[in-house]
């Protein structure tokens, strides 16, 4: 018998969300049955693409469709926790684009919602499938480097797009800068560390470039301690061009370095490599790739993963358990920056630091 078709429904369809349509049209075994999207523009571009998916501007029709499965969440930020809980009361799979939420009492209450319901929560942190970063956590678990000791993220790039009416320049609806592209290296620094034990504690510096809104964080940096006695380094300016990220890790036995460089993150043509050693540092082994590698091939490979979670059970790339520790690592880093003093995750975890930004409502 042929697997029916997984039927998704899409929730924004901005530049990112734009992606996710044709990533779910393009996907062996997922159909996008209907899209909602609350600018006229994007409603008109969402029907141009796709003449067969039901387009209308309430995402509440949409959620409560009985021809839909999956929700997928690529709305601003602070919309996650409202659509993402909504879609889970109708009885749908979720899958949300990062940050999953932007409070840790947020998180906890769609992971109580996906339990009630027995519905699939997902986080799109793709880099988990990348062809380069996936290889990376394959090393480590081989034992290339023994018993990882030091991490280091660092990511040099253009300013932020702006996003539709200006949502990522607004602290109220961001969130922080440290859940939009830090957060992606928060969740593979934990992934990486997975047997090594878990995150404990995070100091982080930040700056603004821009002396009227320091809330605008360009500049950014911070230092993860593992219980297992290593720590993690990510870093992150805003302020540079193109798009550059490095990876280095080191242990008791051997170094990985990875680097992407592309004009953007989206680019399909990207320079990308891996070398490593193991015990002896004179011998270098550098990792082939047949096929290219990026956030655009990632996402489709995300949704195929949805598509096998759906119908066979697996677990997806980042369940909102992931989702829900890289929400606790970016705000207790956020807390650093703004105290100056490090922070525990248990502080974050149990509510007394936790904080939303100014003026953070929900929207109906």
């Amino acid at each position: 018998m042929v697997d029916q078709p997984v039927r998704f429904g899409l929730v924004g369809y901005g530049l990112w969300g734009r992606h996710h349509g044709k990533a779910i049209a393009g996907t062996a075994g997922a159909e996008l049955v209907a899209v909602a999207a609350r600018s006229e523009a994007s409603r008109t571009a969402a029907a141009q693409d796709h003449p067969g998916a039901g387009v209308q501007e309430d995402y509440q029709r949409l959620v409560a469709r009985r021809d839909v499965d999956v929700v997928d969440v690529v709305v601003p930020n602070y919309l996650h926790f409202e659509v993402a809980l909504a879609a889970l009361e109708a009885g749908k799979h979720v899958l949300v684009e990062k940050p999953m939420v932007l409070a840790v009492s947020e998180a906890d209450r769609l992971l109580e919602k996906a339990r009630e319901t027995g519905r699939i929560l997902a986080v799109g942190h793709e880099l988990r499938l990348s062809r380069l970063w996936g290889r990376v956590r394959r090393l480590i678990d081989d034992g290339v480097v023994g018993s990882p000791r030091y991490l280091l993220w660092e990511l040099s790039r253009f300013p932020y797009r702006p996003g539709s009416e200006g949502w990522r320049f607004d602290i109220r609806r961001v969130g922080n800068w440290i859940l939009e592209e830090p957060i992606h290296f928060f969740d593979l620094a934990r992934w990486y560390w997975s047997g090594f034990g878990d995150p404990v504690r995070v100091y982080a510096r930040a700056n603004s470039r821009q002396p009227d809104h320091p809330e605008l964080q360009d500049n950014f940096s911070t230092l993860i301690e593992f219980s297992g006695g290593g720590f993690a380094v990510i870093c992150q300016t805003l302020a540079a061009f193109e798009h550059h990220v490095s990876c280095k890790v080191t242990g008791s036995d051997g170094a990985i370095w990875a680097r992407w460089s592309a004009p953007d993150a989206r680019h399909p043509q990207p320079v990308f490599g891996l070398r490593y050693c193991h015990q002896d540092p004179s011998c270098v082994e550098e990792v082939p790739f047949d096929q290219t590698t990026g956030e655009v091939v990632e996402l489709e490979q995300q949704i195929e993963a949805m598509v096998r979670a759906v119908r066979h059970g697996t677990p997806p790339p980042a369940t909102g358990e992931d989702g829900r520790w890289s929400v606790l690592l970016c705000l207790a880093a956020q807390r650093s920056v703004e105290t100056g003093r490090p922070v525990s995750l248990a502080e974050v975890a149990t509510g007394s630091v936790e904080s939303q930004p100014q003026g953070h409502r929900k929207e109906t």
